[in-house]
Parts: structure tokens; sequence; C-alpha cells
């Protein structure tokens, strides 16, 4: 896979050749043994999390923004309570702590 060490490349092998052994199907044995390393790459912040990126474009209003993005807001504004807000309450605690 591009962008993986050696390490990550016998260990992608290592995991997928297990899966296969054990009968899953090629397609899924490869999905699987890159999933685990991409997980521990995520982990080591070897690669960006996809979730934990940005707040979105500055210039778009609340709404359009995604819950993760206003998440993201929330979390850089200090927001408490913020994990189990939804969509508008996170929109609305914004708005108030600007």
């Amino acid at each position: 896979m591009p962008g993986w060490t050696d390490k990550y490349d016998r260990q992608y092998e290592a995991i997928r050749d297990s899966n296969l052994e054990r009968g899953m199907k090629k397609e899924r044995a490869k999905e699987v043994a890159a999933r685990t390393v991409n997980k521990q790459r995520r982990e080591k912040g070897e690669t960006p999390n996809k979730r934990t990126q940005g707040t979105g474009n500055p210039h778009s209003s609340l709404e359009s923004r995604t819950k993760d993005e206003l998440y993201n807001i929330a979390q850089k504004m200090s927001i408490r309570g913020r994990s189990k807000m939804s969509k508008p309450q996170l929109i609305d605690a914004i708005r108030d702590r600007r």
C-alpha cells in the first residue's frame, strides 16, 4: 500500500494470509488486513483521522457543516457537554458562545 513502511507491508501480508488460511474470501481478507494496519497507523498518529480534522469552510453557515465539524468548533471553544449534543444543539451552543 502507498505510504506504508516495510513493517506495515509485512504486517498486512501476515494478516491477509492468516485470514485466507481461515477461509476468508480474498477481497474481504485484504480489506480486513488494510483496515487493521491503517487503524494502528492512525492510533500512532502516522495518518490523519478524518473525523478529527478541521472545522469546515469558515465562510459557510453553521447549518451547512457536518456534526463532526461543529463538534471540532465546540471543542476549540471549550463548550462543555458537546459529546452529548445533537447538531442543532451544537449550533445553538456555538452561537451562544460567540
